[in-house]
């Protein structure tokens, strides 16, 4: 290993900030540990230990060799360089030391059955929902299987589907590095996937949940069509259930076979059974919440279920969020056959029926592909298809997923389209209610159709903002009916960076440090301009900078981080590390103007004018193309709000959970006092109705970030009718609020 490397770290040792380090699944996995979610345990062999492995094996020249000139949308050619580049890898020696560093943590964990999975550093990100590029080895025994396992994964990184998925997103092959996970196998009585928001509506109150026997790998290759459960959020109660039928399942091979380490056997008995009972779908539920929670992000959820214990073995950020709309009524024509609705949309075409994915170049444009199931090879076929239908699988089944981040309509488990259907023929397909059609068909429409519902909404004088961190959120987000960025949380860059910015300058690392905050920004001023994009300074609290490298060494301990040394108190005592921050800001705005400052949490008049003046000192100041607000989130902000104002700001956002946290005395993640915690409490409404005149009589804009406007239709109203100039939320919640800011607008409008 070179100096300074890591072969192996166990999962509680890394966090969601180290995805350079263990890649997207192994950052999960180690977050989820760390947050006290029931992970099976386990190690990482790390990124490092992979590109190590590639030097001292010499293959990156070979690797660029195989894949020049290389178009991949050959699927012939493309598959013969995968097995080229995959055989290498295979046969090359691996460095000693990190052979014997695997085998000494798969012992030292007890050894036995463990669960070998792929962990690239382009995967499992919010961006990438092409899940399954790299391959999984389960039901792993013995040191050396383990160790043979891990360069398995490792030439998978070079799988047809990865390759070409790389190619279309343009990422530099030999740029992106795969760790491995090595986890405690769990012998899945019962498996399954949920989403803590409906992926077909974008419904942010309802959770969804799959089931099926056997292991996991049934549910998600579509192999198995699953039983599906709705619950409610709020109630915590189950709205609807529908339970399939399951004739197989897939359990470990008891004959231990290398090759084949798990099989198909019939489900006896209770094949019409409901897979785990609803006391457990609602615990699994209690732990969607949770992480939901944890991340601030709905997610895409793995599980499974072994002597009574549930176990989560994966989360990701859920990739498929589009605006929510009103789903458009049936058809009213005969049903030539009928599935679950995967991914919304109409779409008509000339069928394709594809058995093999090695025939998927028989799928042209505007054909709809028809198979039994989708896996990731079919990708590039998916990609070309109006529409796609499958005999088999379920919601969160590959095809549906892949159908959604793509925008494709959808139907699977339709049970015999493969034979029923025939090559040519055409159909409609209507993935919103998961109905298929003899040839060309349309909707007929009572009322206003979606497309003038989105040109009315497109047309609301209040702006709808969204509220952002990710950086690789930010083309996809860009490309919403979003008027800009109400809300960009720097803590997620300063996370990505992992050092403690005093740190940085006591090692005379000031230029680095600002290039990577300059690298985290730049992505949502280009991906938004010229729309506003809202950057938040940095508001970390001292525990939270504390556990940056570096950051004991500089932060306190305070007994309640929420009210101690943040925001605005925290710039005007240490200056060069806020002059670092507003540097990066003044590198992007060269380019890009679009980039505005927001300082929060200020306690005083005296902070604002003295941010305000560091601000000036070094070099950015308030004009025609800069505009400068505050964070409205603290009691003093709404009883002085003129004073503040006085200072010469352009904007305020109002901080809704802050501002009633400390209005009602209540910590807003209290689970005792959830019901109290309630931004319509009358003393809330008298602050925010006071934040929003103030500012409008004194020609400052006024906007507010959390899910409140989203959650409460009556809230919002009261925020328009009050004249705030823009709402800021999540990203799967933008159409939802565009909507009903747009029925407010037209209730003040008729009055």
């Amino acid at each position: 290993m070179q100096k300074g490397h890591k072969a192996i770290v166990w999962f509680e040792d890394v966090g969601r900030k180290d995805i350079p380090l263990v890649g997207g699944k192994g950052a999960n996995l180690g977050e989820m540990t760390r947050a006290k979610i029931p992970v099976p345990p386990g190690f990482i062999v790390t990124v490092d230990a992979y590109f190590d492995f590639i030097q001292s094996a010499g293959l990156a020249p070979k690797i660029v060799e195989s894949l020049e000139g290389l178009d991949t949308n050959d699927s012939k050619k493309l598959l013969q360089a995968s097995a080229q580049i995959k055989k290498l890898i295979a046969n090359a020696a691996m460095p000693p030391e990190t052979a014997k560093a695997i085998e000494e943590a798969y012992l030292k964990m007890g050894d036995g059955l463990v669960a070998v999975r792929s962990s690239a550093t382009a995967e499992d990100l919010a961006e990438a929902s092409f899940a399954g590029q790299q391959s999984t080895y389960l039901n792993i025994e013995g040191k050396s299987n383990v160790v043979k396992a891990v360069q398995m994964c490792w030439a998978s990184l070079f799988e047809a589907r990865a390759i070409y998925y790389r190619g279309q997103q343009k990422i530099d092959h030999l740029k992106v590095g795969i760790a491995v996970p090595v986890q405690r196998m769990v012998a899945s009585e019962a498996s399954g996937v949920m989403f803590t928001v409906e992926p077909l509506t974008s419904d942010t109150n309802k959770i969804v949940i799959e089931a099926i026997y056997g292991l996991g790998e049934g549910i998600v290759s579509g192999e198995v069509t699953p039983d599906l459960f709705i619950i409610e959020k709020k109630t915590n109660t189950i709205s609807s259930r529908k339970i399939s039928t399951q004739d197989k399942k897939l359990v470990r091979n008891p004959s231990g076979d290398p090759e084949h380490t798990n099989l198909w056997v019939p489900v006896s008995g209770a094949r019409e059974k409901q897979k785990i009972s609803d006391a457990d779908v609602l615990k699994l539920a209690d732990l969607a919440k949770a992480l939901e929670a944890h991340y601030q992000s709905p997610q895409d959820i793995e599980w499974a279920q072994e002597g009574g214990k549930i176990y989560i073995v994966q989360t990701r950020p859920v990739t498929t969020i589009k605006d929510a709309v009103e789903v458009e009524p049936e058809i009213d024509a005969p049903v030539l056959l009928a599935g679950d609705a995967a991914s919304p949309g109409l779409a008509t075409g000339t069928v394709r029926i594809v058995l093999d994915p090695a025939n998927i170049d028989q799928v042209k444009d505007g054909d709809i592909l028809v198979a039994e199931m989708t896996t990731p090879d079919f990708v590039p076929a998916m990609k070309r298809a109006v529409a796609i239908v499958t005999d088999r699988g379920g919601r969160t089944s590959h095809a549906a997923i892949v159908s959604r981040e793509l925008g494709t309509p959808c139907v699977v488990g339709a049970g015999e389209a493969t034979t029923m259907l025939h090559d040519g023929q055409l159909i409609t397909v209507d993935g919103s209610h998961g109905k298929v059609y003899a040839g060309k068909v349309s909707r007929s429409v009572h009322g206003p159709s979606v497309a003038s519902i989105v040109k009315e909404i497109i047309k609301t004088r209040t702006r709808v903002y969204v509220n952002l961190a990710q950086p690789e959120l930010a083309d996809k987000v860009a490309a919403r009916n979003v008027d800009g960025v109400g809300l960009l949380r720097a803590e997620f860059i300063v996370s990505q960076i992992g050092v403690h910015p005093l740190y940085m300058i006591k090692h005379n690392r000031q230029e680095e440090y600002i290039q990577k905050m300059y690298d985290g920004i730049l992505p949502f001023a280009k991906a938004f301009s010229p729309r506003p994009v809202v950057y938040r300074t940095t508001d970390f609290k001292t525990n939270e900078y504390k556990e940056l490298i570096g950051g004991a060494e500089f932060e306190e301990v305070e007994e309640n981080p929420m009210l101690g040394y943040r925001g605005a108190s925290r710039y005007i005592t240490d200056k060069e590390s806020f002059r670092m921050e507003i540097e990066a800001i003044k590198r992007v705005r060269k380019d890009y103007k679009n980039l505005w400052v927001m300082i929060p949490f200020v306690r005083t008049v005296n902070e604002l004018a003295q941010t305000k003046a560091l601000m000036e000192e070094f070099g950015l100041k308030r004009s025609e193309d800069f505009k400068l607000w505050m964070m409205t989130e603290i009691p003093a902000n709404i009883f002085i709000m003129e004073k503040f104002l006085a200072v010469g700001i352009d904007g305020i956002s109002i901080g809704s959970n802050d501002l009633t946290q400390l209005t009602l005395g209540i910590d807003r993640d209290s689970s005792k006092l959830a019901e109290t915690f309630d931004e319509r409490n009358d003393a809330v409404m008298v602050a925010l109705e006071r934040a929003i005149t103030v500012s409008k009589s004194m020609g400052v804009t006024s906007s507010i970030c959390g899910q409140a406007p989203s959650v409460y239709p009556e809230l919002t109203e009261k925020l328009v009718a009050w004249g705030i100039t823009s709402v800021s939320v999540s990203p799967d919640m933008i159409g939802t609020t565009r909507a009903i800011i747009a029925r407010a607008e037209a209730k003040l409008q008729a009055k």
